[in-house]
């Protein structure tokens, strides 16, 4: 579907070049002399390559619908992941990079969703949020408070980040996976 070079908007994907890349960020510019353009940095979404390019309003540009369906992680070999269709049990095998940073948080049983350009899968989303235990944490510092200081933890995957003082080894916690953050303990 074509549309105007002014109308791209973040999160968008367009083929250009030849190839298929996001819109990452976007910047409406109005010089003094000539025509308003729009200043677009792409994400190319094979090789996440990045590109800034002027798109006028005159020019039109070709935006690509991506297929999107839901997935259940099961388990990984190496550097493949294996994913199961909830709907008619096929498996599909992707390779990690497809997660980018956030494959250090798969978990079994997750639910993933995988978007896809005719037929090719080319990125996967996780929940914003996991639960995970924390396999060792400082211990508390007297005279601490927990509103102005965090201590580092180390989380059962591996990863490493700052928690309250009153978290400990062996507490569950949710932890934001595109930031990497804790956000409260587990209600469970």
């Amino acid at each position: 579907m074509k549309i105007d070079g002014n109308t791209i908007r973040p999160g968008m994907v367009i083929e250009h070049q030849g190839k298929l890349w996001r819109a990452v960020k976007i910047a409406h510019t109005q010089p003094g002399k000539g025509g308003a353009y729009m200043q677009v940095e792409l994400r190319n979404l094979e090789d996440g390559s990045k590109l800034n390019e002027r798109f006028r309003s005159a020019e039109s540009v070709e935006r690509v619908r991506l297929d999107e369906k839901e997935y259940q992680y099961l388990y990984a070999e190496g550097d493949l992941h294996t994913l199961m269709d909830a709907e008619t049990y096929e498996q599909l095998t992707v390779n990690g990079d497809l997660f980018g940073e956030e494959v250090a948080f798969l978990q079994d049983g997750m639910a993933i969703t995988v978007m896809s350009h005719e037929g090719r899968p080319l990125s996967a989303a996780i929940p914003a949020s996991v639960i995970l235990e924390v396999v060792e944490a400082d211990p508390v510092v007297k005279g601490q408070t927990a509103a102005a200081s965090y201590k580092p933890a180390m989380l059962e995957n591996g990863v490493r980040v700052s928690v309250p003082p009153f978290v400990g080894t062996g507490d569950r916690i949710v932890v934001n996976t595109v930031e990497r953050t804790y956000v409260e303990r587990a209600k469970d």
